[in-house]
């Protein structure tokens, strides 16, 4: 079950770049390419004076790949932000936590659960399972307390690896792209000025045209390439970050549980 998960986890990746890509070209060609954006309506004259989209044309067949990576990582943050959303909880995660610690000091294990049921998410799904272990070790005259203390931990392990892969999903793509995004940014910045160069070195005089491409397709290329890597790191830290923050939160009641267990069953 986890490998088709993980299977269908990476297909579902691989569809939406192919979205993305699709995306990006027609932009790029129907849009950018416009013939409005160019003099005398013609994509291979110069833009317009002052027109950006056409300037953004001639950054050339890197441009519609940068944009690719670049709708996707705003396509997976829009994702990341509502799976991330889900798995914290309808209420202030905070908030969750403190009143499940209340709870626990008072031995109020149903009222946890209820909580539990209220609050929904990843955090409370860890603890509904280690509240529902809880009890039954308690009631498990046949174990040590050393072995139920054992069980209590293995069981809120194992509900929280259960609920990282969600959480984690799609995070090595927009990691990839904080270097990717730069390269290609870098390779598309290389490849124009290889064009401006060869229009320099053109015998008989300089091709204006060609020069001026060269240098768009560099300067476009960086740029694109530069606010690409910029969004997928930024937006990759936010959720490493949140992702800390609920894991914390598990653990930290995790800890409380197993505390409240040890000092309530002297086993």
């Amino acid at each position: 079950m986890k490998k088709l998960e993980k299977r269908s986890m990476g297909a579902s990746g691989l569809l939406l770049i192919v979205g993305c890509f699709i995306v990006a070209e027609a932009i790029y060609y129907f849009i950018y390419g416009n013939p409005s954006n160019f003099m005398n309506n013609d994509p291979n004259n110069h833009p317009n004076p002052g027109n950006l989209l056409g300037t953004i044309y001639k950054g050339g067949v890197i441009v519609p790949l940068i944009q690719t990576l670049l709708l996707t990582v705003l396509a997976l943050a829009v994702e990341r932000f509502i799976a991330l959303s889900k798995a914290s909880g309808k209420g202030n995660l905070r908030k969750f936590v403190v009143k499940v610690k209340g709870l626990l000091e008072k031995n109020d294990i149903s009222g946890a659960v209820a909580l539990c049921d209220q609050q929904r998410g990843s955090v409370a799904n860890v603890v509904r399972t280690s509240l529902k272990t809880y009890t039954e070790v308690a009631a498990d005259d046949n174990m040590t307390k050393e072995e139920k203390q054992l069980a209590l931990r293995k069981d809120l392990e194992e509900a929280t690896m259960l609920e990282l892969p969600s959480m984690q999903q799609n995070l090595p793509i927009i990691a990839a792209i904080t270097t990717l995004g730069t390269l290609m940014g870098l390779l598309g910045t290389v490849i124009g000025m290889i064009k401006s160069f060869a229009a320099l070195s053109t015998t008989g005089g300089t091709d204006s045209i060609a020069l001026s491409t060269g240098i768009s397709e560099a300067l476009v290329n960086t740029a694109f390439g530069i606010a690409t890597g910029a969004c997928a790191v930024i937006f990759y830290n936010i959720f490493t970050t949140k992702i800390d923050g609920i894991t914390h939160s598990i653990d930290e009641v995790g800890a409380y549980l197993a505390q409240a267990f040890t000092g309530k069953h002297k086993i």
